[in-house]
């Protein structure tokens, strides 16, 4: 038996024991932590992780985010061919990669979208798609037979501050049909996430509630996304409208205080943990002061165009064009970007923030201190050191 039949089913043992579940999740987030610890003193213990491949196949899109590029002057009129994205996965697979995620611009508009995904499941690999959903109920069914099972919504907000975010009149109707459609033909069967953006407009407790109350009625899961500095594709609109300023700290703290009461009060509806959620004020008001390690070594991401990078902003590792993939992922650079990744020798964007406060131990622990109780003090769960709140 393969190496990769031998962890799925021992993954699907644990996934089907809650109990042995919860004592695998918390034995691998110990591990990481004393991993990322070492490294700190000896950065040679990170290594390219072959875990999840983002593919921007396209960068064309149907609606004009204020925050975004795509479909302006970044990767203008690029699209990744079927044979192109086949011989990734291929590569990608063979490789022992786990998780494939199909990004854009708006994949829905790429025709071969549903062959794709197929292809990733052929090759063992789990595959999500990351969409605006305005044309998600025309292509569900498709995709569903397909095998895609898990798809993250970008969400700007409900109604009306939706649609003056993407520019477009009329589409947050589509967005909710698409969302509505698929959630009724397939159920939970179809794993959904809305991800949604923390900016300046949207920094307002009536904001997230109507955000959390539109995740709860279609049982959408919630991912906490905050607005970007460094992303080569990211704007921050007219007069940096989008993008917070020292003064805006209040407003961050309340909406911060009510996700964590909407997290404490239904644990499964946020993704991110309390300490990463505690975490988000100094992450929208330091930016690229927060030295925390990061975790880009776990990723590849393939552009448009062709290119491929470690990760969504930089260390640019070859090009499909001109390179299989297969052979750009055994490069040294992989390696030193990797490692340089880490030890944040880059524009150091707040990406995978949840990740790298729960990996970092003085940082996690600050943040889980944050919490208190009634006498002031509380434990660490990991380490069982007490600290005061």
């Amino acid at each position: 038996m393969s190496s990769r039949r031998v962890r799925e089913s021992i993954l699907r043992v644990i996934r089907s024991h809650p109990l042995l579940e919860k004592v695998a999740r918390r034995a691998h987030g110990n591990y990481e932590m004393l991993r990322h610890s070492l490294a700190q003193h000896m950065p040679a213990v990170i290594r390219p992780r072959n875990y999840r491949i983002t593919i921007a196949i396209t960068a064309r899109c149907n609606l004009r985010c204020m925050g975004c590029r795509y479909e302006r002057d970044f990767m203008p009129g690029h699209v990744l061919s079927r044979d192109m994205v086949e011989d990734v996965l291929e590569d990608a697979g063979q490789v022992g990669f786990q998780v494939v995620r199909f990004y854009g611009g708006e994949p829905l508009l790429h025709s071969d979208l549903p062959h794709m995904v197929e292809a990733c499941r052929q090759r063992g690999m789990k595959p999500y798609l990351t969409t605006n959903a305005v044309l998600l109920d025309r292509k569900i069914d498709e995709l569903h037979v397909a095998g895609l099972r898990d798809i993250t919504i970008g969400f700007y907000g409900v109604g009306e501050s939706y649609e003056k975010y993407v520019q477009r009149s009329g589409v947050f109707q589509n967005v909710e049909r698409g969302i509505a459609t698929t959630r009724e033909k397939f159920g939970d069967e179809m794993d959904m996430q809305l991800n949604w953006l923390l900016m300046r407009p949207t920094c307002t407790l009536e904001s997230f509630r109507k955000a959390h109350e539109f995740a709860r009625r279609y049982r959408l899961r919630m991912q906490i996304d905050l607005i970007h500095y460094s992303l080569p594709y990211f704007q921050e609109g007219p007069d940096r409208m989008l993008q917070f300023r020292p003064e805006d700290e209040p407003a961050i703290r309340e909406v911060v205080d009510d996700l964590i009461r909407a997290k404490t009060e239904n644990p499964g509806s946020i993704n991110q943990t309390l300490e990463a959620l505690r975490s988000i004020p100094d992450w929208l008001l330091k930016g690229a002061d927060m030295r925390i390690p990061c975790t880009a070594y776990e990723m590849v991401w393939i552009g448009a165009d062709g290119s491929v990078q470690l990760c969504y902003v930089t260390y640019e590792l070859g090009n499909l064009n001109e390179t299989r993939l297969k052979d750009i992922l055994q490069s040294r650079k992989r390696s030193r970007s990797a490692r340089d990744a880490f030890l944040l020798n880059c524009p150091n964007c707040h990406c995978g923030f949840s990740d790298r406060v729960m990996r970092h131990r003085q940082t996690c622990l600050k943040y889980r201190c944050l919490a208190g109780n009634d006498s002031g003090r509380t434990v660490d769960r990991i380490t069982g050191t007490s600290c005061e709140s």
